[in-house]
């Protein structure tokens, strides 16, 4: 019978199924395993309406396994809850382990586990708080959080070792959910770091150095703890996290660093695991960033983390190399002259199969460039490029080539007519790339932007115009074309043959519309340019010939298919036709003698020189912020209705009456109606001559176009099938480089950008000639003096050849500024938004801590800082003496002292640096006794200074006896910040005291 009450007998519960019965019975069901499942699901959820705890335990199980698989099971969380609470630590574990499965922050049955974990919390067995506090963390809530603080922090001063490290990992969740948790917790979280157990002292490491990842600036008085940690510990794992938290630390304090260098340096000469190198590197750089002002010389440091970089990256091993190349980018920013030494094996990178790896090491190709070493460095990645498989890799090639040369406003280009040419290779080299709208914008700016290449820009474009192969893959490369057609119609004046380029625009190509938009635009600028030549030499003859061929080639433009070109093509024949009309008129002008002397009306010559005018004038480079800061007109409302919208009534009879409008009309519709007076003009009509050329021209064009499918018979087409049996019968055809324009595609030549490099090259080999006898002459202490000399560094670039105009279109009374860009910085979603908290460590500090003051008055002022007792303790005494004899109730105006300076400190403070407004001086005393180095001279200077600023106070006090112990402490602060220990953290308080 007692069987009975477990499940029916003892012969029904031997063949339940097990998890492992589970996992074997979905190996087996592979083809149908929805269904098996749902029919295990069937049997679990009889199991657990069962008595027995046990049984409930082996289906919970099962369920965590089926919720792994993706299946929900929501539906059993009272089940969950239940063997949660169950006292057997087996069946308690299962149920904690499906609990941080299934919940989560929002789940609305965690408000019934609030009384269950905090008994299994307060456990006489470690493991059953232990497994409360892992599955804990996996769904606590915000209301969890608030109603179990007390308990977890009670369980940091546990005994067992065990319990105080998962608490002390447990409070990062609480301080998540919780923030207002932070602040009690502190003291406790503090006392770990000195934990006799390193597994505890580990975790409240890890759990402060993540609270420092959002304000850093808290934990600054922890940083003597943290030193001691990191001078004493072998725990790799714990030495990268205090040495991520000192990078984070340093740039709040400065001098923070100082007492760094040293032992970062012996780590990176002792450590062999390379992620505590990797830290220790980072940190170093952080480090001598910050305290770069502070102490000139930091060459040995600099140069022993490139080197260890080095071996990172010499490495097999993919992701070290990766690491050493990152790495090595920060080291760029600050001290690019170390890194450039290494330029070889930056560009042995590129050969990597690691892809990854090839464009971190494009990034730091990125800064090592200068004036001397750039032409060297493109032609490495063009030739690199030729080699390079795969789009999008070339593509990022392409980008970065052009990042390198245009950064800060060409910087490092000393000749424009050697960056014209590489634009143009890069053109020929990608026709199939996506970046042609970022090589037409640099086409642009160097033309605009640089005057005196003007001439070699506009025939670069010439021979671009003509030469570029129209294909389907170009369709980005296209805007080259914009880019060019507007430099030779902009900058006419420049062009040698102005004629040729004209014949190249109005030649019939498949060009995107936009692009047909700017050569119709351009053709009117070469034809203005032209005819202001004839009307010079007075050639009437000449100009005729010249409005007929234009007229002529824009037949092609006005039959586009885009709308923009139809219409800026019309524009231009119809101003053509107009000069062209009053040219033939001349005959019979000049019978009636009103023409001028060369026979050109001077009508026509006034067409052309207002065509003229259209183009005149010069262009300046618009600054981005131009449009946003042009001041609004008085008056002007561009909200208002410019014409007042028509009623709805007005509205509705007059789109009826546009409706029976006709859109199209008929030729002869047209005709009758121009006879009865109207004004429409007549459209041209295309002469069969005419239409003739045009079919003709395409079909050329299609004959020429290797990707134009052309129509065979069908006939032919089967014997040419069959012509050839063998696949190696078939003859090959040899492609005729020689062609013009095709000469630049042939690998293995040399490149038009190569002999600009190679003139630069002569030129230095000729200066470093003429200095090389110099530099014998030098002494043994010059070549000991810093590398990093801005004058030395400029001394064997070359000087540019051409200058570079930066001036920005603006408005009036308008400057540049940054001020209006919007900060992206913030992301709503970051977990650590919430611990963006003030703590004032001071008010955890111990009274052991204060042992060094034991006057009354520093136990009621226990908020102020020590620097500011420091400075204000001795005058406090005698104005308590005074104070007896003139007022009776003492300890109300005591208090109404202590209120005045506490607002006056905080209004001071704020523009006091704020390291050293964390940095209190009982802290800085133990970080200058765990350096060991307590400097006496120190000492007596922070003595002196006080007695200076005492017999201030003494002569102040009659004058400003309510605002006196504030100043006191204000100088106090000053006096500390003004004072520097050479190899310390800070000066030790004692002295100062």
């Amino acid at each position: 019978m007692a069987l009975k009450k477990v499940k029916g007998n003892f012969f029904e519960r031997m063949f339940d199924k097990n998890l492992t019965d589970l996992v074997r019975g979905i190996r087996n069901n592979k083809d149908n395993e929805a269904k098996y499942i749902s029919t295990c699901i069937e049997e679990i959820k009889q199991e657990l309406r069962q008595d027995n705890i046990s049984v409930k335990c082996n289906a919970v199980a099962k369920l965590t396994y089926i919720q792994m698989l993706g299946y929900d099971i929501s539906w059993a969380g009272f089940n969950i809850i239940e063997v949660m609470s169950s006292s057997r630590f087996t069946c308690k574990r299962i149920g904690y382990l499906a609990a941080s499965q299934c919940f989560h922050p929002d789940s609305e049955l965690l408000m019934l586990t609030t009384n269950m974990i905090r008994k299994d919390l307060n456990s006489q067995n470690q493991y059953d708080a232990g497994v409360a506090l892992s599955g804990l963390s996996c769904f606590i809530s915000p209301d969890l959080s608030r109603d179990l603080a007390n308990d977890i922090m009670t369980l940091m001063s546990s005994t067992k070792p065990y319990l105080r490290m998962k608490a002390v990992l447990m409070m990062y969740k609480v301080f998540l959910r919780y923030p207002e948790a932070l602040r009690p917790a502190f003291p406790k979280l503090k006392e770990k770091l000195e934990d006799p157990d390193p597994g505890v002292q580990s975790a409240a490491v890890n759990v402060i150095c993540e609270l420092a990842r959002k304000n850093p600036k808290n934990y600054l008085p922890l940083a003597p703890i943290f030193f001691k940690l990191m001078t004493t510990s072998t725990n790799n794992w714990m030495l990268i996290k205090i040495i991520k938290l000192f990078g984070a630390l340093t740039p709040l304090e400065p001098r923070l660093g100082k007492k760094l260098i040293e032992p970062l340096t012996n780590l990176i000469h002792s450590t062999s695991a390379m992620s505590l190198l990797y830290e220790c590197i980072n940190t170093v750089i952080a480090v001598l960033i910050s305290i770069s002002s502070g102490m000139p010389n930091h060459s040995a440091s600099i140069q022993l983390c490139v080197q260890k970089l080095r071996i990172l990256i010499e490495d097999s091993d993919q992701n070290l190399k990766y690491l050493g190349l990152l790495a090595m980018s920060k080291i760029l920013k600050t001290h690019p002259k170390s890194v450039q030494a290494h330029k070889d094996l930056i560009l042995a990178c590129l050969d990597d199969k690691d892809e990854s790896i090839r464009l971190r090491a494009l990034d730091l190709l990125y800064g090592m460039v200068s004036k001397k070493n750039l032409m060297e460095i493109v032609k490495r990645l063009l030739g690199h490029m030729e080699r390079a498989e795969g789009s999008a890799y070339r593509d990022e090639l392409l980008y970065k080539v052009i990042e390198i040369c245009a950064q800060s406003s060409y910087l490092y280009v000393t000749n424009f007519e050697w960056y014209l040419t590489v634009l143009v290779e890069l053109i020929q080299l990608e026709a199939g790339s996506r970046h042609g709208r970022l090589i037409a914008e640099q086409l642009l700016d160097v033309a605009i932007r640089v005057p005196v290449v003007r001439q070699f820009a506009v025939n670069e474009m010439t021979n671009l115009l003509d030469t570029f192969t129209v294909s389907a893959q170009s369709n980005s490369m296209y805007e080259v074309l914009y880019a060019a057609a507007w430099i030779v119609g902009e900058f006419a004046g420049e062009l040698e043959d102005a004629e040729k380029t004209l014949n190249i625009l109005l030649r019939p190509r498949l060009l995107p519309g936009h692009i047909q938009g700017v050569y119709v635009q351009n053709v009117i600028k070469l034809f203005a340019r032209l005819a202001t030549t004839c009307l010079e030499l007075q050639d009437l003859p000449g100009l005729v010939t010249l409005c007929d061929h234009v007229l002529d080639k824009l037949q092609h433009f006005n039959g586009s298919s885009d709308i923009e070109v139809q219409e800026r093509a019309n524009s231009a024949c119809m101003l053509i036709e107009m000069l062209r009309n009053q040219l033939s008129t001349s005959t019979d002008a000049m019978a009636m003698d009103t023409t001028t002397e060369g026979g050109i009306p001077p009508l026509a010559i006034e067409i052309v020189q207002e065509m003229t005018l259209l183009f005149t004038g010069e262009l300046i480079p618009v600054a981005p912020k131009a449009q946003r800061k042009v001041p609004l007109p008085d008056g002007l409302d561009l909200d208002e209705w410019i014409n007042a919208p028509p009623p709805e009534d007005a509205a509705s009879s007059s789109s009826s009456e546009h409706d029976k409008d006709e859109l199209f009309v008929s030729a002869a519709q047209a005709g009758s109606a121009a006879d009865g007076g109207g004004k429409r003009r007549q459209s041209l009509e295309l002469t069969p001559e005419q239409l003739e050329r045009q079919r003709m021209a395409r079909l050329i064009e299609q004959s020429n176009n290797p990707h134009y499918l052309k129509s065979t018979p069908t006939a032919s087409g089967a014997s040419n099938a069959d012509q050839y049996d063998n696949i190696d019968d078939i003859p090959i055809t040899e492609l005729p480089l020689d062609m013009e324009g095709v000469a630049a595609l042939r690998v293995g030549i040399t490149k038009r950008s190569d002999k600009y490099l190679q003139e630069q090259q002569a030129a230095q080999g000729g200066k470093d000639g003429k200095k090389k006898h110099k530099k014998g002459k030098k002494s043994k202490k010059a070549k000991n003096k810093v590398a990093y000399n801005s004058s030395s560094e400029s001394e064997g670039e070359p000087k540019p050849l051409h200058i570079v105009n930066t001036t920005l279109d603006m408005p009036e009374g308008v400057s540049m500024s940054d001020s209006e860009d919007k900060d992206g910085k913030y992301d709503p979603n970051d977990p650590h938004r919430a611990l963006d908290i003030e703590l004032d460590i001071t008010d955890f500090e111990a009274p052991a801590v204060r042992s060094s003051s034991k006057k009354s008055a520093a136990g009621k002022e226990n908020l102020k800082t020590p620097a500011e007792s420091a400075g204000s303790g001795s005058t406090a005494k005698k104005d308590r003496k005074k104070d007896k004899d003139k007022d009776k109730d003492k300890d109300k105006e005591r208090k109404a002292k202590r209120e005045h300076r506490e607002s006056k400190r905080e209004r001071k403070e704020a523009a006091v640096q704020p390291a050293i407004d964390l940095i209190d001086a009982d802290t800085l005393a133990m970080a200058s006794v765990i350096g060991g180095i307590i400097i006496d001279m120190g000492a007596e200077v922070a003595t002196k200074a006080h007695k200076k600023k005492h017999k201030k106070e003494k002569s102040q006090r009659k004058e400003k006896k309510a605002s006196e112990s504030a100043s006191a402490s204000v100088s106090a602060i000053v006096s500390i910040g003004e004072y520097e220990q050479p190899l310390g953290i800070s000066t030790p308080s004692k002295e100062i005291l």
